[in-house]
C-alpha cells in the first residue's frame, strides 16, 4: 500500500516536472523569438528538471523490471541458469549502484557548498536525483536478490520481458 502511494506520488512529480519544463522551455522560444526578451533562469531550471525527470524515471522503471535487456539466451536456458544469470546480474547491477551513490553522496554533499549562477540552487539539491535514483535502484536489487536467494521469486521473473512489462 505504501510502496503504491509512493509510486503514484512519483509519478505524479514526473507529471509536473515535465510541465514546469515544456512551460519554462517553450515560455523561454515564445518571448525570444516574438518579443527579444526570455525568462533567464529557464535553461537553467529546466536542465535541473530534466534531470530529476530523467533519474526518477529510471527508478520506476527499474521498480517494474522494465529496463531493456539481453534475454534472448538466458529464456532458452534452464530454471536453475535462470537463476544464476539472474543473480550475478542482479549482483553486479547492486555494485554499481552502490559505488554510484556513494560517489553521489559526496558530490551532494560537496555540492551543497556551490551554487548554480542564475538560480542560485545549491547544486548538491541538484545532484541529489543521482543519489536517490542509485540508492533507491540499490534497494530494489537487493529486495529482488533476497526474493531470490529465498526462493520467492517465480521462474517467471528470472527472465525480463521488456514487452509484458510496458503493458
Amino acid at each position: 500500500m505504501l510502496s503504491r502511494l509512493v509510486e503514484r506520488g512519483a509519478q505524479w512529480l514526473m507529471i509536473a516536472m515535465m510541465a514546469v519544463m515544456v512551460a519554462l522551455v517553450f515560455g523561454n522560444v515564445v518571448l525570444r523569438y516574438a518579443f527579444n526578451s526570455g525568462i533567464v533562469f529557464s535553461e537553467e531550471a529546466s536542465r535541473f528538471v530534466f534531470m530529476w525527470l530523467t533519474l526518477l524515471g529510471a527508478l520506476l522503471v527499474m521498480k517494474d523490471n522494465a529496463h531493456l535487456g539481453m534475454s534472448t539466451i538466458v529464456s532458452r536456458l534452464g530454471e536453475p541458469a535462470q537463476r544464476f544469470c539472474r543473480g550475478v546480474a542482479d549482483l553486479g547491477a547492486l555494485a554499481c549502484c552502490l559505488l554510484l551513490a556513494h560517489g553521489a553522496w559526496k558530490l551532494v554533499v560537496i555540492g551543497m557548498d556551490d551554487y548554480a549562477p542564475v538560480t542560485g540552487v545549491p547544486l548538491g539539491a541538484v545532484y541529489a536525483c543521482l543519489l536517490v535514483s542509485s540508492a533507491g535502484m540499490a534497494l530494489i536489487l537487493a529486495h529482488s536478490l533476497w526474493r531470490l536467494f529465498s526462493g520467492r521469486m517465480p521462474r517467471e521473473e528470472l527472465v525480463s520481458d521488456v514487452a509484458s512489462a510496458c503493458e
